[in-house]
């Protein structure tokens, strides 16, 4: 049987039949994964580590007795690089299964990407003027966070990128048996270096090391990706039949733009302070700058061609003309070097330019429109004289770059607390002679009077240079970095004031009074506008209840509705941020996804009544939990309506190395974006067609499951045993992250940041986020309403909602270890607690397993066998790290118990390094 190219044999010639490639799959993860693990193998022998290199569980004889006494730090070192190097074959397998799916013509096979989206879009009767059309309306944006979910070094990740490129070198059959040993000697060095490097960090990275990390992806890997993407929808566009002209311009194609929040998320973050975002800005410009000159310098050397041969328009030659006067002596020096190619002197000019603005120099480019304007002119040169293919192929390509990443390369938001805003207006108000004041203790019709009849006037409340407090300065200081940006480029580089904890319309307008103070709010024609967008964000439940009432006052109020009309758009566009996170641990798994679903419903249908379309920013996590999950069922699950092409999605953590850290998973992932939001988008403008009876029913169900899951959160005693059970005491003193795992320092449910809560029930194998209540609330919607859940049964499993919620939760209920989850249970020092809480967890998660099979007509094993061959494949490696660190946090935790912090302090880096290894294992971390 034909078998995948893998790097220990070349493929025979005959494709094999499409049903077997999964299986074909996992034969390539096993045997590539026996590969890797034997040069790892190789190298520990090298080094003087043949124990460890013996003790590998996937290369050493299968055993069901467990070591007599926790492992040495080197040992869990070896788990953690072999489970890095799992994650690396996986994602190849991955790239390659799909690579050898559109070999054998069945790329449509591929969910979510452009050849099944468009012929999706045809069978619902969309012509081909209808898509291209919308493909131009189309504005998708992932915006990189720095938020705590990385569990692995930049170090260390550079190392697993080197790795990664030579298994695809491998991939290829022209090597020569001296070729071919010589990559397995790279890989041998790639490896040793992995071993040798420090895998933890005991000093927390700081925010421009974060920057960096994200900066690599913005600057190095994405660039990359573009050309890839207009490839891939321009192939599915003509394999549709449809005219390939329609994609001649680079505004036929959907526009990616690119957010950034590390430098400007400030929520809870001390250290990201107004110089931070400052420079931050700058060198976002400075490496768009970057990747400009990269693809000018490219153009330059292919724009050959000679006045000999063609004749240049008078236009081009004006152009020339005008970018010399820009430079000055040296563009008349540089002209002179390429006096016959006038082409190549119009894009060395335009380099020049660039250089300039790089370096801070007179002449260089300020807006990207200057830019836009002299590439098109450089495009329709070539075009009119006959060298269309020229323009296409060499021209084209970098203006579809500039136009994802400008002079900009990612717009910044900044984000704030509403909380802290409070503080910083009450303090402003006090040093403007107003009397000591606290915003928070004001009654809400008070408050909200004051801030309505504040937004009347343009004059600032304090004077200047008052002498503020703490949060006033913070704020007002941060706001002058963005206000003296948008002074000198606009909007470009800049994108939200996004305010976490939206509870009331106060919160907002709030931000509009700060913002007057530094001239971000302006007098213009009819009264103040806002320059910047401000954004909402709706976390809890509650809050999510309240959201679209608050988003109709938002909209009522005559400072969003001149701001809203300075938009070049047609109609407006409000943007609202959504968290997937903080519902969650508000009130669990199902009532999170369920809330966030009718309240998407319900702001659309408030942007609707005021004329505007809302663009949705989803703050997705990397885990179900958080909003995690396939792309393509994200986005099929939103409520119809609600998506009106453009479209906001956080990534953060290990998902943005997942996603982006090459360019065949970057290329898929972006497309997956590209193509899935312009299929919603379309499927949206048809008739809704909801099922009314089915709606009111996962209603029941949802607040079925949230009163079960705040049953347990709100048992006596229950915070204890999370405090015992998992490794959150350790996760609080991991540097995985600058920001700190708290709030304001306290272990309580409302302090306790999502992404630790979900961290530490994944690391003890509770998993606990991603399901709890759904057993309860199903029994008891059969109970109470068995014709409710008859429906559930017959129609529920094929809506995309419940599909995609319950895929999430399976996934979820799968990665749960009842044997571990009863070991991490064993710390928790009260026999009677334990046996309690544990005791209804273990109820809950039998009766979820049990109610979710009955839902569907076919048992997991045959519905998910990839995501439980995933599973199992970790489970030898995993099983030892996790005795390991329960051993580890019980050591460790006696010894602080007992005052004796010097060996509890030689016993961290081993417990950090476990919940390394572990997270590597699982492939998550919150």
């Amino acid at each position: 049987m034909t078998t995948m190219p893998t790097p220990l044999a070349s493929p025979p010639a005959v494709t094999p039949p499409t049903a077997d490639i999964g299986a074909l799959t996992f034969e390539k993860i096993d045997r590539d994964f026996q590969f890797l693990l034997e040069r790892f193998r190789e190298v520990l022998t090298a080094v003087g580590q043949p124990d460890i290199a013996r003790s590998l569980p996937w290369l050493a004889p299968e055993t069901d007795s467990e070591p007599a006494a926790t492992m040495p730090i080197h040992e869990i070192h070896a788990l953690s690089i072999a489970f890095q190097l799992l994650n690396l074959v996986e994602e190849n397998a991955a790239i390659q299964t799909r690579r050898l799916r559109e070999t054998m013509q069945t790329s449509s096979d591929e969910p979510g990407l452009w050849q099944q989206s468009l012929a999706e879009l045809k069978e619902l009767g969309f012509g081909e003027a209808d898509i291209a059309a919308a493909l131009r309306r189309m504005e998708i944006e992932p915006v990189l966070t720095a938020h705590p979910t990385e569990a692995k070094r930049p170090t260390v990740l550079q190392i697993h990128r080197a790795l990664y490129l030579h298994l695809v070198e491998l991939e290829n059959r022209m090597w020569t048996p001296a070729e071919r040993e010589e990559i397995h000697q790279q890989i041998r060095a790639a490896l040793e270096r992995l071993w040798r490097t420090g895998e933890i960090l005991f000093e927390k990275p700081d925010i421009s090391s974060e920057f960096n990390n994200v900066l690599y992806y913005l600057r190095d890997i994405i660039p990359t990706v573009i050309h890839r993407l207009d490839l891939r929808l321009k192939q599915a566009w003509k394999e549709s039949g449809f005219d390939p002209a329609r994609l001649a311009t680079p505004e036929s194609y959907p526009r990616l733009n690119l957010g950034n929040w590390v430098g400007g998320d400030r929520d809870g973050h001390p250290l990201v302070t107004a110089q931070v975002t400052r420079e931050t800005l700058e060198r976002l410009r400075h490496a768009a700058l970057d990747v400009l000159l990269k693809q000018l310098d490219g153009l330059s050397d292919r724009m050959s061609l000679s006045r000999a041969y063609v004749q240049p328009p008078p236009y081009l030659l004006g152009g020339i003309a005008r970018l010399v006067a820009m430079v000055g002596a040296e563009g008349e020096r540089r002209t002179q070097a390429h006096r016959q190619e006038p082409w190549r002197q119009f894009a060395a000019l335009m380099r020049m330019r660039v250089a300039a603005a790089r370096e801070g120099r007179e002449g260089g480019y300020v807006v990207q429109a200057e830019v836009a304007a002299d590439l098109a002119l450089l495009r329709q040169s070539l075009h009119d004289v006959g060298a269309s293919r020229l323009a296409t192929q060499d021209v084209l390509p970098v203006e579809r770059i500039f136009s994802v990443f400008g002079l900009h390369l990612a717009a910044l938001d900044v984000r704030q607390n509403s909380d802290f805003h409070d503080r910083a207006l009450s303090q402003i108000m006090e040093a403007a002679g107003l009397g000591k004041t606290d915003l928070r203790k004001w009654e809400p019709g008070r408050k909200l009077a004051f801030l309505i009849e504040e937004l009347k006037s343009p004059r600032p409340i304090a004077p200047r240079k008052a002498t503020l407090g703490a949060e006033a300065q913070a704020v007002l200081d941060s706001y002058e970095v963005l206000s003296d940006h948008h002074d000198t480029y606009g909007m470009e580089g800049l994108g939200s004031l996004i305010i976490s904890m939206t509870r009331d319309l106060s919160d907002l307008l709030t931000v509009y009074v700060l913002a007057r103070e530094v001239g971000l709010v302006r007098q213009a024609k009819g009264g103040l506008v806002c320059l910047i967008p401000v954004v909402p964000l709706f976390e809890t439940i509650e809050d999510l209840e309240r959201a679209p009432g608050i988003l109709d006052e938002f909209l009522s109020h005559p400072v969003t509705k001149r701001s809203l009309a300075l938009q070049d758009r047609n109609p407006p566009v409000q943007q609202v941020m959504v968290g997937y996170s903080d519902s969650n641990k508000d009130g669990g798994f199902l009532a999170s996804q369920w809330y966030l679903n009718r309240t998407q419903s319900a702001l659309a249908d408030v942007g609707t009544r005021h004329g505007i379309h809302i663009k949705f920013f989803h703050g997705r996590g990397g885990t179900p939990s958080r909003g995690a999950g396939p792309t393509h069922r994200f986005l099929e699950a939103l409520p119809h309506g609600s998506l009106h092409g453009v479209f906001r999605v956080t990534e953060q953590g290990e998902s943005i190395a997942q996603k982006y850290g090459n360019v065949g998973t970057a290329t898929y992932n972006l497309e997956l974006l590209l193509a899935g939001v312009t299929a919603t988008t379309m499927k949206h403008t048809l008739p809704a067609g909801e099922d009314t009876a089915l709606a009111e029913v996962l209603g029941r169900l949802s607040e079925f499951c949230r009163e079960s899951y705040q049953q347990l959160i709100h048992t006596d005693g229950f915070l204890s045993y999370w405090a015992e059970a998992t490794p959150i005491d350790a996760l609080e003193l991991s540097t995985i992250g600058s920001r700190p795992a708290r709030r304001t320092g306290k272990r309580s449910m409302a302090d306790m940041r999502a992404i630790p809560w979900v961290f530490s029930w994944n690391q003890a194998r509770h998993y606990l986020p991603g399901w709890y209540g759904l057993g309860s609330g199903l029994k008891r919607l059969r109970d109470e309403s068995p014709d409710g859940f008859a429906l559930l049964q017959s129609k529920g499993t094929r809506r995309p909602f419940l599909r995609n919620a319950l895929y999430n939760a399976e996934t979820s209920l799968a990665s749960v270890d009842l044997a571990l989850m009863g070991k991490y249970a064993s710390l928790v020092g009260d026999d009677a607690l334990r046996d309690r809480i544990g005791g209804i967890i273990l109820g809950e998660y039998n009766l979820s397993n049990e109610m979710v099979d009955s839902l569907f007509s076919a048992p997991r094993e045959t519905r998910r066998p990839r995501m439980l061959k995933t599973i199992r494949v970790r489970d030898a490696g995993l099983r030892r790290l996790h005795r390991d660190q329960i051993a580890l946090l019980k050591d460790w935790r006696g010894y602080l118990a007992s005052g004796d912090t010097k060996r509890a302090e030689a016993l961290l880096p081993g417990v950090l390094l476990s919940v390394n290894a572990i997270a590597s294992g699982l492939r998550t971390t919150g």
